[in-house]
């Protein structure tokens, strides 16, 4: 098992019953290693400097017993952010009608780089929209993905943190 995996599965109980989701686990070796998690309420709630600070104690006491690195390390605990990452077949899902940009591990269609809109998922394929076509990209030969910063996303985030946009606003006086 990969040292980042392990410590996933190190934390992932811990994290859990404090109410939250890790969204992923990476090393970053170096002069100066870091192991970043990052992290989010599992409620779908805005995560905290609070929340960032306990998570970083309670992982710290848990690395502390295991020792998974045995050389000195940087601890750094994060949110996804906006622009987050897409790690687990569920966010693909859950971030549907939204844009993002995946690499793959393979070539699809003769390319490794996609970008459209995301349709959801079926069997173990994450399906999406670009240009117009619907592309079918198998979850395991997925490297890398993230959202794309789109104002659709943006607003959505801002209505998940109950901040009103100016776009709502005018809907709502044009409404009244």
């Amino acid at each position: 098992m990969e040292a980042t995996a392990r410590i996933e599965a190190m934390i992932s109980p811990s994290l859990e019953d404090m109410g939250f989701d890790v969204v992923r686990v990476r090393f970053e070796g170096g002069k100066r290693p870091i192991l970043q998690i990052m992290a989010e309420p599992s409620d779908g709630g805005e995560m905290t400097v609070e929340h960032c600070a306990d998570i970083s104690r309670a992982v710290s006491a848990i690395l502390d017993v295991e020792d998974p690195i045995p050389s000195a390390y940087e601890l750094e605990v994060s949110s996804p952010g906006m622009d987050r990452p897409l790690v687990r077949l569920h966010d693909f899902e859950n971030w549907t009608g939204h844009v993002a940009k995946i690499e793959m591990k393979i070539l699809q269609d003769g390319r490794k780089r996609f970008r459209g809109k995301l349709l959801g998922v079926s069997d173990k394929t994450v399906n999406m929209e670009m240009d117009g076509q619907p592309v079918a990209l198998p979850f395991e030969d997925i490297a890398e993905a993230k959202l794309i910063i789109t104002d659709e996303l943006i607003a959505e985030t801002l209505r998940k943190q109950g901040v009103s946009t100016e776009t709502e606003d005018n809907d709502v006086s044009q409404n009244a």
